[in-house]
């Protein structure tokens, strides 16, 4: 009955630590990764401001090509929306809200499976004969503390999918 009991009150205690621990973290996070591409801003904006042609460089697209997307709003840029329903990458809407070619593209990402809402943008800036590309993003995962405890690992969970991203957005910019 002894231990029974005291393991309990380690169950009940290693609960209280993590739902408390949680509540005491940050709900905010924020990550961020930069490629160098051999490449004209143009011809890398083009990549990125259209959501069809993030399947030919985006990490989550190439690993689930059977992905149910659905287009809406103008073909690029601002107010441009593509929603998905994938079993292995998760339901998701993105949204370009804000575009300045060849500079800047502004985006909302929306997960209705945790509730969660993100914000990120894509930045080019010309680098001699290169263009330097940053994409970012920062998000909130609000209230629930096992959400939090995500937070503190996203950008171990999320960064090497930038990283991929980019590297597949390299590519194909960089190709003649």
């Amino acid at each position: 009955m002894k231990v029974l009991k005291a393991l309990l009150i380690a169950i009940v205690a290693l609960l209280v630590l993590c739902v408390g621990g949680g509540l005491m973290l940050s709900p905010k996070y924020t990550l961020s990764r930069t490629v160098k591409i051999d490449a004209a801003p143009d011809k890398i904006y083009a990549l990125i401001a259209d959501p069809r042609g993030w399947k030919a460089w985006s990490a989550w697209n190439q690993r689930d090509p059977a992905m149910a997307i659905e287009y809406s709003g103008p073909a690029s840029g601002a107010g441009a929306v593509w929603a998905w329903k994938s079993k292995s990458q998760g339901d998701g809407r993105m949204t370009f809200t804000t575009a300045e070619a060849p500079k800047r593209l502004g985006y909302e990402l929306y997960f209705p499976d945790f509730g969660t809402t993100s914000t990120g943008e894509f930045r080019l800036e010309t680098n001699g004969g290169a263009t330097q590309v940053t994409w970012s993003m920062d998000g909130d995962m609000g209230s629930n503390p096992v959400y939090r405890w995500m937070g503190l690992f996203m950008d171990r969970m999320v960064g090497p999918d930038f990283d991929e991203g980019l590297a597949n957005l390299k590519a194909l910019a960089e190709k003649p």
